[in-house]
């Protein structure tokens, strides 16, 4: 297969400064794009800002490779901070064609032990950072050729223990995809999501609500470089699929599909109808089918 190249496309990632994002611009960047190199530098959890300039030096790496990069140190999770993110790409280099949403914050805790602000919080970062960068860079990627959108969720957003309040944020994230998804297509625009897995920080920082197995395979086996690959090919022009979301993590791919049974149907439903044939409900037969959304085919010119 020919190699899928970005020259003369320019793509937003942020959260690009460390871990997964980083491993994101800088593959996409080796590919011919040009990237806005998006980075608050928060700390894991979110509660303050570090520091250093993470977004600074993966622009360096990149420039010192002979790419093309800018960075952005702007809070996503506010609209004006993602106008500004979209602003860069804009001035620096004329366009943008895709945007990675991959800022994220993460800590572990009883879900009655969080506050409501710190709800909040995972809610403005997740959600409304995904949801602020869209808005932002949506006319601009209605005027490329081949918009792409992906989003990051976590297979946290299915129930993971301790991460109710991030598990929350995530499943926020997946209905955008959806409904979005929906929006696009008619302007081209194919909006996905990627759960990734991979050993960093972000991995540490919650290491009390995965698994001992897990946590030693992410911290041992997975790393970022593995996901980027995924990331890179949803948010090119030969991606063909929308609403989707994708599982990487260590060199696998898989897909979560939402699907929907056959059931049951009768007029007359009375609450021990439902009990008597529950199990027809919750069966998934060969007929039930996964809930997805079509990609219009191109127009010829």
């Amino acid at each position: 297969m020919k190699p899928l190249s970005f020259i003369d496309r320019v793509v937003v990632v942020t959260g690009a400064g460390r871990g997964i994002g980083r491993a994101h611009a800088l593959l996409l960047a080796e590919r011919g794009a040009s990237v806005v190199v998006s980075d608050l530098g928060a700390t894991v959890d979110g509660s303050e800002v570090d520091g250093d300039d993470p977004a600074a030096a993966v622009v360096e790496q990149i420039r010192a490779a002979g790419g093309r990069a800018v960075a952005s140190r702007a809070d996503v999770s506010t609209e004006s901070g993602a106008a500004s993110v979209v602003d860069a790409a804009i001035t620096e280099f004329g366009r943008l064609d895709a945007l990675i949403n991959n800022a994220g914050i993460v800590r572990t805790a009883h879900f009655d032990a969080v506050p409501a602000e710190e709800y909040q919080r995972y809610l403005d970062v997740h959600f409304f950072g995904s949801l602020h960068m869209c808005r932002s860079a949506w006319p601009h990627l209605i005027a490329s050729d081949a918009g792409r959108v992906v989003n990051t969720v976590s297979a946290a957003f299915l129930g993971n223990p301790l991460m109710t309040h991030y598990g929350s944020a995530k499943g926020a994230v997946f209905s955008l995809t959806r409904n979005l998804a929906i929006e696009g297509a008619e302007h081209g625009i194919l909006v996905n999501a990627l759960a990734p897995g991979a050993g960093t920080r972000m991995v540490e920082n919650s290491a009390d609500g995965l698994s001992p197995e897990i946590l030693h395979r992410l911290r041992t086996q997975l790393r970022p470089e593995q996901v980027a690959p995924v990331a890179a090919y949803l948010a090119h022009p030969a991606c063909r699929v929308t609403g989707e979301v994708f599982n990487a993590a260590g060199g696998g791919v898989s897909r979560t599909a939402i699907m929907t049974t056959s059931g049951i149907h009768d007029p007359d439903l009375t609450p021990e109808l439902v009990a008597e044939r529950f199990t027809e409900i919750l069966t998934v037969t060969a007929e039930a089918k996964p809930e997805v959304i079509a990609v219009p085919e191109p127009q010829s010119t």
